[in-house]
């Protein structure tokens, strides 16, 4: 359970905080009365859900590029957080194949960098409580198994961007193993975890090549969409599951160091796995009209067809376990964007679904 009293003045510092993932992030955290700050290169698209929300002049932002290490060492100096939650990523595939060099300088020395700016911090007397990278499923060495992963199974990645993130899971070990150990919590008094979430989905989400907002593009403008790997599996979760997972972690953390330093999935229940193709279609049931697609031919690049995750120990440990269902997500995502269709108060429309998401069983 999110306990409103443990955020109230709670000072968080996320890097990536303009992106789809960190505006939902920064609103719900400023919902609890957090204390953000926030640390971004530059709104990743336009829209944003960052504008679209206001969160300007609700969190303070830092300008700078995770690879720019003395630029992020003074920004974590001079606000001394209690928690930080490491979110910047290049995240794409077809970007990671195209700009493989700056993939792995972003997604693995921005994690290294972020990291040694805590070690730096708490060498001089910050008291960071707190540190958590988000990864991501690719992660994994990719098996194609019909099982989902768990925290234990070998890393890898196939493309780029997985390995990248992979990457920046073994860096996070390293650092918890070689600085933040739990057996000397007492000496440092920092808990280091990270965390895999699934295919994040949601109101807001304006990404190139990623599979939502390519169909949201779509529906807006009325012209066909084109899909690549139809067939290929994926745990889809709505972006609030996972972000609920980070804020419950970061509670827990702060409670208990030693135990909690560790890696953990955050994904849907096995029956959200579903393919790329019954997304589409879904949807667009949804939205009141057929699905109008063509199937991308000859893409090339690899990407995984089937990812599944296990988060039994995100369930049975940290107590947190998935609150709304694929359809139930899907169902979100329309009513979100039938609402900025409509010129509604985006703000107001996010932080009502995160309140029914809190309320929920």
């Amino acid at each position: 359970m999110i306990d409103k009293t443990f955020w109230k003045d709670k000072k968080v510092f996320i890097t990536g905080h303009a992106g789809f993932k960190g505006a939902w992030l920064c609103l719900w955290l400023h919902s609890l009365g957090a204390d953000v700050t926030g640390f971004t290169r530059s709104l990743p698209t336009k829209p944003s859900l960052f504008e679209l929300c206001g969160l300007g002049s609700l969190v303070r932002t830092i300008i700078g590029d995770v690879r720019a290490k003395e630029k992020l060492q003074e920004a974590v100096m001079n606000t001394k957080p209690d928690i930080v939650i490491h979110m910047a990523a290049q995240p794409l595939v077809r970007s990671s194949y195209e700009k493989p060099v700056e993939t792995y300088e972003i997604n693995v020395m921005g994690t290294v960098n972020l990291l040694e700016a805590v070690r730096i911090a708490v060498h001089n007397g910050i008291p960071v409580q707190a540190v958590i990278n988000v990864t991501s499923e690719r992660c994994y060495e990719n098996k194609e198994w019909a099982w989902g992963y768990r925290e234990g199974d070998a890393l890898g990645g196939y493309d780029p961007y997985s390995n990248s993130k992979a990457c920046s899971e073994l860096v996070t070990t390293c650092y918890r193993n070689s600085f933040f150990h739990p057996n000397h919590y007492d000496v440092h008094g920092v808990a280091l975890a990270s965390v895999r979430p699934g295919n994040v989905i949601g109101g807001g989400d304006w990404g190139e090549n990623r599979l939502i907002p390519d169909v949201i593009r779509a529906l807006l403008s009325g012209t066909k969409l084109n899909i690549r790997n139809p067939g290929a599996i994926r745990p889809w979760q709505h972006v609030l599951e996972p972000l609920g997972g980070y804020l419950l972690l970061a509670q827990k953390l702060c409670e208990d160091g030693r135990r909690f330093s560790q890696s953990w999935n955050f994904g849907p229940s096995d029956n959200d796995a579903k393919p790329v193709e019954w997304i589409v279609r879904k949807l667009y049931e949804k939205w009141g009209g057929d699905a109008a697609y063509e199937i991308e031919p000859n893409v090339p690049w690899q990407e995984a067809r089937y990812f599944k995750l296990d988060c039994s120990k995100a369930r049975s440990e940290l107590g947190w376990q998935p609150k709304w269902n694929l359809d139930q997500a899907l169902d979100r995502i329309v009513e979100w964007t039938r609402a900025y269709q409509q010129h509604q108060n985006i703000r107001s429309v996010c932080l009502q679904q995160i309140e029914q998401y809190a309320a929920a069983n």
